[in-house]
């Protein structure tokens, strides 16, 4: 396998956390009155993303394989738990 080859798979691997990632940020925006103290939205992206890769990569190592339903059903609770976090909601 190339270099590019590599690239595309890494690339692959990490669009479902970024996908959830801004869809989550930009449905807060929408649905979510915004608090003064909360971070800005493209360091939530951020924030959200590396959460995401970091269970995806916890789905691969634990099931041998990527793309197990459980895996994504745990990003979604990773991602939703940090943007709770961004967005300041405990102090609500």
């Amino acid at each position: 396998m190339g270099l590019l080859d590599t690239l595309i798979h890494l690339l692959s691997f990490a669009a479902p956390a970024l996908a959830v990632a801004v869809l989550v940020v930009l449905a807060a925006r929408l649905l979510v009155p915004r608090r003064p103290d909360s971070i800005s939205w493209w360091v939530c992206i951020a924030i959200n993303f590396m959460a995401g890769v970091i269970v995806l990569g916890a789905g691969l190592w634990y099931f041998g394989v990527d793309g197990k339903m459980a895996t994504y059903a745990a990003l979604v609770v990773a991602v939703a738990t940090c943007q709770w976090l961004c967005g300041a909601a405990w102090k609500a």
